[in-house]
């Protein structure tokens, strides 16, 4: 089974939740690219699991780069990042295969493998491999960097609680913290624990959280993204356009469910009158652009130089222990289930560097095949 991403820069993934280890094989990234890898760890924290109210997983996600990296500078030849697994309790999953989890991808896996798959923590189906998504985007951040190309992402939403859209917290900064400060904040600040850059949203964020924990349910889970500096032109027509690549990447990200570009399912309900953008003079006066900041960063697949709005939609993650019916696969007869381990109330604050770290991918290899 192929587990790639990419055509002029490609990501392959690897390995299982509760394997050996996980990563990712990097391809494509040009000579003399540096890497650093104090800025992979920093990518890396703030998706890794063991934080207050998430999972309590103790995984130090600490990462080993095998190949293609010589004195901090990338060869031209593959990267292998690769992390070992060092907490996994394959015995919270000992019920598997006979009873397949509501909501999980056990009995299809199960099937299409023909019973040979590792199902524990979800096999490669875990978010536990979304590790090698964050550390490949983290070596290829230079090459977005020389071309001016800047991606942020968010949690924008937890259960009905919704943060300001990312342009207005930018244009109006009162309880808004960059990326840059987060990791600065206590680590019981309610934007560092949930990866929100909207203080006064975050705290609300923080209660439903506690809530749910306490009930043992779950709750779904919206993040945001804005890429900016894409260069006018960049992308493909059709099938291989900008926001169809985005897409097809972000939608590979487990619980994903829904991709908005723009206004997004706003626009349905809009004249054209309305959702329409003039072109005018950019601040540099180089080129035109289009004159809104939530609409139009892609036109027929290709970048019109204006920040592309994303939003990422993720379900309610599927492992609760409040206790739940399903079907003894053995028996024929339906058995309740209470499952145990340890696991997440909402995806959105580990889904946000991911999200981040797909959008870097996706706009680094089209930016390689200019």
């Amino acid at each position: 089974m192929e587990m790639g991403l990419g055509d002029n820069l490609r990501i392959t993934l690897f390995g299982e939740s509760h394997g050996v280890a996980v990563g990712a094989l990097v391809e494509g990234i040009p000579t003399g690219t540096p890497i650093d890898v104090e800025t992979l760890m920093a990518d890396l924290s703030r998706r890794k699991p063991g934080r207050r109210l998430l999972s309590a997983r103790a995984e130090t996600d600490e990462v080993e780069i095998l190949s293609g990296v010589h004195q901090g500078f990338a060869t031209g030849w593959p990267i292998l990042l690769l992390a070992r697994n060092q907490d996994a309790k394959s015995r919270d999953y000992k019920f598997l295969p006979d009873l397949p989890r509501p909501g999980h991808a056990d009995l299809p896996e199960s099937v299409r493998s023909d019973g040979k798959a590792d199902l524990r923590g979800g096999g490669t189906h875990s978010g536990r491999l979304t590790l090698g998504i964050v550390a490949g985007s983290s070596v290829v951040r230079p090459l977005l960097e020389s071309a001016g190309v800047e991606v942020v992402a968010h949690v924008t939403a937890v259960g009905e609680v919704k943060a300001a859209p990312l342009t207005e917290l930018i244009n109006n900064p009162s309880g808004f913290h960059t990326l840059a400060n987060l990791d600065d904040l206590d680590p019981t600040h309610p934007c560092r624990l949930l990866n929100c850059l909207d203080e006064n949203a975050a705290v609300n964020m923080l209660n439903v959280v506690y809530e749910l924990r306490s009930q043992g349910d779950s709750v779904g889970s919206s993040v945001e993204a804005i890429i900016t500096g894409l260069p006018l032109g960049l992308g493909e027509p059709w099938f291989e356009g900008l926001e169809p690549a985005l897409a097809r990447a972000l939608m590979a990200i487990p619980a994903a469910r829904a991709v908005e570009f723009g206004r997004g399912a706003q626009a349905a309900t809009m004249r054209g009158s309305e959702h329409n953008d003039p072109w005018v003079k950019s601040d540099d006066d180089a080129v035109a652009i289009p004159s809104g900041d939530d609409a139009d960063g892609a036109l027929g697949g290709l970048a019109t130089g204006a920040p592309l709005r994303i939003r990422i939609h993720f379900k309610p993650p599927s492992s609760i222990s409040i206790a739940q019916q399903t079907l003894n696969i053995s028996s024929g007869e339906m058995e309740t289930l209470v499952i145990g381990g340890r696991h997440d109330p909402t995806i959105g604050p580990r889904a946000a560097p991911v999200v981040e770290g797909m959008c870097r991918l996706v706009i680094a290899d089209l930016l390689q095949g200019r």
